[in-house]
C-alpha cells in the first residue's frame, strides 16, 4: 500500500518507510539514470544502499551552505554519465545543490546569472531534469521550497527563487531522521520553527499559508524538546519532519529579517555556520523588533507557543533554544567581530528584507548583529 499522497507545490509521500516508493517514482517520472547527490557524511552511512536502486552515478561533495563550485562539480558528474534526473538526499545543502545542478544542466553558466538580486527570476525556465526530494533532516523545507541558497565565489550568499526550482516530487520518510545528532536536531527544527514564524509574520495577503504557519509552528514547538532528547521517538520526528514541510510551504508568503540576517553569516566559507543555529539566536532578536508593527498576529503567536503575553514570546524561544543546547550569542559559533562589519549591507540587499513587517535599514540590521554578537 502507498504512502498518503500530498499535492499542493510538488506530490508529497509522507510516512515512516517511504522510501520505498523511490524505484516507482523514477519510473513515473522516466527517469532511468539518476544522478544521487548528498554529502559525505549520508554516503558514508550507507544511505546509498537504503534507496533501492542500483549502483547510481553520485555526487557526494556538497558542504554545509553549498557553493556555486560544487553545484559546477555536481554538473560534470551529471554530463559525464548521461544523467536525465536527479535525486537529493540530506538536509537543505544537498537538496539546495541539487536543484542549482538541475538549472544548469539547460541554462548557461554562470550560476550566479540566475540569482534573485541579479534578476534571475525571469531567467529560469521549465527546462530542466526532474528533480526527487527526500529529506533527512527536519528543518530546511527546501524539499517543497522554490528556492536555493548558494554561496557565491564572491562570498555573497545569494537565493535564486522561480516555480521552477521546487521538486518534481518528494519522499518524507520521518524514519531518516532516527540517527540525526541532538545539535542537528536542534538546530534544524529551529529553522523550522523560523520559518513558521517569519512567513506567519510577512505582511503579504496569504491566510492559507499563515494557517498553514501557525500549525506548523505548534507542532515544533511541542515535538522539539522530545525529537532532541529522545531522538528514537519516531511520533516526534515525524512531527518535526510535517513542521519543516508547513514551514516549506508557507514560503512564498516571504520571509523577514531573521533570514536576512543569517543569510549573510552563511556566506562565510571559513566559518560553515549552521544556518538553523544562527536562526535560533536571531529569532528572539527580531521578534522583539516585530512586536508592536504586528499586534494582533503577535497574539495568536503567543497562543501557539503558550505565551502568557506576546511580550514574553522572545523570551520562550530564548528558553527554548537554551533547553535544547543551541548557543545564545555568534560569538560562541566562532563569529569575530570584524566579521560582522559588512554584512549589515548584505543583509538589507537580502530577498528576504522586504517582507519583513516592520521597515528595515541599514542601522537596524547593524544594531541587530550587535546585539547578537
Amino acid at each position: 500500500m502507498n504512502p498518503p499522497l500530498i499535492q499542493y507545490l510538488s506530490d508529497i509521500s509522507f510516512e515512516p518507510g517511504a522510501l520505498k516508493i523511490l524505484p516507482d517514482l523514477l519510473r513515473r517520472l522516466s527517469i532511468l539514470n539518476p544522478l544521487v547527490v548528498t554529502d559525505r557524511g549520508l554516503s558514508s552511512m550507507g544511505i546509498l544502499e537504503r534507496l533501492g536502486i542500483a549502483t547510481p552515478p553520485v555526487f557526494d561533495q556538497v558542504e554545509t551552505n553549498p557553493s556555486d563550485a560544487s553545484a559546477n562539480l555536481g554538473l560534470e558528474i551529471f554530463r559525464k554519465h548521461n544523467c536525465d534526473g536527479i535525486i537529493a538526499v540530506g538536509g537543505g545543502s544537498p537538496i539546495d545543490c541539487a536543484k542549482c545542478i538541475g538549472l544548469l544542466v539547460n541554462h548557461p553558466a554562470p550560476l550566479s546569472d540566475y540569482t534573485f538580486l541579479n534578476g534571475g527570476l525571469s531567467k529560469i525556465t521549465g527546462n530542466k531534469p526532474p528533480l526527487i526530494a527526500i529529506p533527512t533532516t527536519a528543518g530546511t523545507g527546501t524539499e517543497v521550497g522554490r528556492a536555493a541558497l548558494v554561496s557565491m565565489s564572491n562570498g555573497r550568499k545569494l537565493a535564486i527563487i522561480s516555480p521552477h526550482m521546487i521538486p518534481n516530487a518528494v519522499i518524507c520518510d520521518p524514519s531518516l531522521t532516527l540517527g540525526l545528532p541532538k545539535a542537528l536536531t536542534a538546530g534544524t527544527g529551529m529553522d523550522a520553527i523560523a520559518h513558521c514564524v517569519e512567513t506567519y509574520c510577512s505582511p503579504r495577503f496569504n491566510p492559507v499559508a499563515e494557517a498553514i504557519a501557525l500549525d506548523g509552528l505548534a507542532r515544533a514547538f511541542a515535538n522539539i524538546r522530545v525529537a532532541v532528547n529522545r531522538g528514537a521517538n519516531l511520533n516526534a520526528r515525524g512531527e518535526m519532519m510535517m513542521a519543516a514541510l508547513q514551514g516549506g510551504l508557507t514560503f512564498q508568503k516571504g520571509l523577514g529579517l531573521v533570514h536576512s540576517l543569517s543569510h549573510p553569516l552563511g556566506g562565510l566559507q571559513e566559518r560553515r555556520l549552521h544556518h538553523g543555529t544562527l536562526n535560533a539566536i536571531f529569532l528572539p532578536h527580531v521578534l522583539r523588533f516585530n512586536l508592536e508593527a504586528i499586534p494582533e498576529k503577535m497574539v495568536r503567536l503567543a497562543q501557539a507557543v503558550g505565551a502568557a503575553a506576546p511580550s514574553d514570546i522572545p523570551g520562550v524561544f530564548e528558553k527554548l533554544s537554551s533547553e535544547i543546547g543551541l548557543p545564545s550569542r555568534l560569538r560562541d559559533m566562532g563569529v569575530m567581530r570584524e566579521d560582522l562589519d559588512p554584512l549589515a549591507e548584505f543583509a538589507l540587499q537580502d530577498h528576504s528584507s522586504p517582507t519583513n513587517p516592520r521597515l528595515v535599514t541599514q542601522a537596524v540590521c547593524k544594531q541587530m548583529y550587535d546585539d547578537a554578537f
